[in-house]
């Protein structure tokens, strides 16, 4: 079927989830192949909709393994043989193709003649495979791009913008820019209004919550009105932002042990942000919480040792109120909660160290107005307190 291919830094889970639910909202079915999970590995097969049974996921891997008799393969080249031998096995309408961390030598990198191809927007990650420039980074990102193949391209900072452009021009990649060709306007009650050529639509407020979701949802947006695929019409959607929901972006809890180990009518979020882009992003988005009510802000946080934690907590000095580190169990490449502790001063913030999330959230002062807490950081620490809270 039709494939939708994904690179960038921040956000393709997210524009991957507002795509899948437009699609599936126009009466198409989506199979979708995203990294990383946060509880089960098969989160990362949605196949024509249903999410892989481990039963199944665990034969294709053992019929990869079987085919390949020994030879070097990745981790990701296994998982990835695995999501198109489901795809080719259980036909769908759409696909929609995440890349792991590049884009150039990324195993998903494999289709010849996409739909379109989208890129989120780019930032500082993955130094050590995508270089240590925003010029080499996106480089890598940018050779998704095929020619005569759309490329739906996110707001980006004008050094990454630079190569993105020069790629596709160089390949004959027709381009459809946030702010050139395609252009949101932000609307007061949280949607905005989308304008490509002749074409308006009216988006409403996202079902993910966060401003930096509308600009993920007008990318989506962009991508399916230049694919016009049948069925997708202005009312899809719509109605596909609305409903949009993906695990560990701005997510609530609203129930669960966790919540309710912390004082009466405090909030408990998770967000998988682990870079310095996705935490400005999302220190806004809480910061913007900040200003409805008078609620502190307790972060709960871990991080790996390849990381740049103290551009990741910078942008939090200003809205949170204490900040709590916490190991990641049984993980080799994690942080000690000592250099987490260290960092986070050296970032503005009064930070102590914890032994769990629930001894983080046990340390919590009941008394006083209903504390908000963020737990963030990491996709790995997200996904212990999904686990923890069930």
């Amino acid at each position: 079927p039709p494939v939708i291919h994904i690179a960038g830094t921040n956000g393709k889970g997210s524009t991957t989830a507002f795509l899948d639910a437009m699609l599936t909202a126009a009466g198409l079915r989506v199979s979708a192949y995203t990294s990383p999970h946060l509880v089960r590995f098969a989160e990362r097969y949605r196949i024509a909709g249903e999410i892989m049974s481990d039963g199944d996921l665990l034969a294709l891997f053992e019929e990869i393994e079987d085919r390949n008799a020994g030879k070097s393969i990745t981790e990701f080249e296994i998982t990835t043989a695995a999501a198109f031998l489901a795809m080719a096995r259980t036909p769908a309408d759409i696909v929609l193709l995440e890349t792991g961390l590049g884009g150039r030598f990324d195993a998903t990198n494999v289709v010849a003649r996409p739909a379109a191809t989208i890129i989120t927007p780019i930032g500082y990650d993955h130094m050590e495979f995508l270089g240590d420039t925003l010029a080499e980074i996106a480089g890598e990102k940018a050779a998704i791009q095929k020619p005569s193949v759309p490329s739906v391209v996110a707001p980006q900072d004008p050094e990454a913008a630079a190569v993105i452009s020069a790629y596709a021009h160089a390949i004959g990649a027709p381009l459809y820019r946030a702010g050139l060709e395609w252009h949101l306007t932000a609307a007061p009650d949280g949607g905005g209004r989308y304008t490509l050529g002749e074409t308006l639509w009216d988006l409403p407020r996202p079902g993910l919550p966060g401003r930096h979701q509308r600009d993920n949802a007008a990318l989506a947006a962009a991508c399916l009105d230049v694919c016009g695929f049948p069925g997708v019409t202005p009312d899809a959607v719509r109605t596909g932002i609305a409903r949009a929901r993906w695990p560990g972006r701005m997510q609530r809890l609203t129930s669960g042990p966790l919540l309710e180990s912390l004082p009466a009518g405090a909030e408990l979020w998770l967000d998988a942000a682990h870079n310095p882009m996705g935490a400005a992003a999302l220190a806004a988005a809480f910061g913007e919480l900040g200003t409805q009510d008078a609620r502190p802000l307790h972060l709960v946080f871990s991080m790996l040792d390849d990381k740049d934690i103290t551009g990741f907590l910078s942008p939090f000095a200003s809205c949170v109120t204490h900040a709590m580190a916490v190991p990641l169990d049984d993980e080799t490449r994690a942080m000690t909660t000592r250099e987490m502790v260290a960092a986070a001063g050296v970032a503005g913030l009064t930070a102590t160290a914890a032994a769990s999330v629930a001894d983080a959230l046990a340390q919590i002062p009941a008394s006083g107005t209903p504390p908000r807490v963020l737990v963030t950081g990491s996709h790995l620490l997200v996904g212990a307190t999904l686990r923890a809270n069930m």
